[in-house]
């Protein structure tokens, strides 16, 4: 009975936290999040999301206002830079201290990023020397809640010529991870553009001397680099 108990008590949490989450990421990407956008995002309804969104607001976490764009106060901003850096260090432990792949970690920290011991993480942070990143590159924020914005480039920003440190992944699907470990792409790898098809825009990289690939216009959106 206490477990269930337990359980029920802490579903509405993670719920909140995961749409405190998703309006982040969404603001990040487009500053503006709407109620149709979001539902969108969480695959539920927007009447779901017009009675979420009231419960964050009386958390103070968000600026809600009818037919207006959702936006989150500094006390929402700040939540949810701290769940971020809940996930962020689970991945990077998992993958630096626990040998897992770059395209394994995101689901299990999706579980771990709800935990409330700030000391676990605290020295999860200690044990891996205080990392600026995750495993794709994603900045990690600090433990109050500061948030890095490097200025990578999209790789489809260079020109046939040019090369590119990989510093980064968007949309970090395991699928795209999959297929990058295929292509024997990493974090680190430098890529050098040799041509751009004019067609469709796939592109042809270096990556090391004798080995080349194409990667189709999708794919290279999904890359971040430091222009070398």
């Amino acid at each position: 009975m206490f477990i269930f108990a337990l359980e029920v008590a802490v579903m509405p949490t993670q719920t909140k936290e995961n749409y405190l989450k998703a309006i982040f990421s969404i603001s990040q990407e487009k500053n503006i999040v709407t109620i149709s956008e979001l539902a969108e995002t969480m695959g539920v309804s927007k009447p779901t999301v017009n009675s979420m969104v009231k419960k964050m607001k009386e958390k103070g976490w968000l600026i809600y206002e009818k037919y207006k764009p959702l936006k989150l106060t500094p006390k929402g901003k700040n939540a949810a830079a701290l769940i971020i850096r809940k996930h962020r260090l689970t991945e990077m432990f998992l993958s630096t201290i626990m040998d897992f792949g770059w395209e394994e970690v995101h689901e299990i920290a999706e579980e771990m990023e709800h935990l409330q011991s700030i000391k676990l993480f605290d020295r999860m942070d200690e044990i891996l020397g205080f990392p600026t990143e995750d495993p794709h590159g994603s900045p990690i924020p600090d433990k109050s809640g500061k948030i890095a914005n490097p200025s990578y480039l999209n790789l489809t920003a260079l020109k046939a010529g040019e090369s590119g440190k990989l510093c980064g992944i968007m949309n970090s699907s395991k699928d795209l991870l999959l297929y990058l470990n295929k292509k024997k792409i990493k974090l680190g790898s430098i890529l050098k553009v040799i041509e751009i098809e004019e067609f469709d825009s796939s592109t042809e990289l270096l990556i090391k001397k004798g080995s080349s690939v194409i990667l189709n216009h999708n794919v290279c959106k999904c890359l971040l680099v430091d222009k070398i």
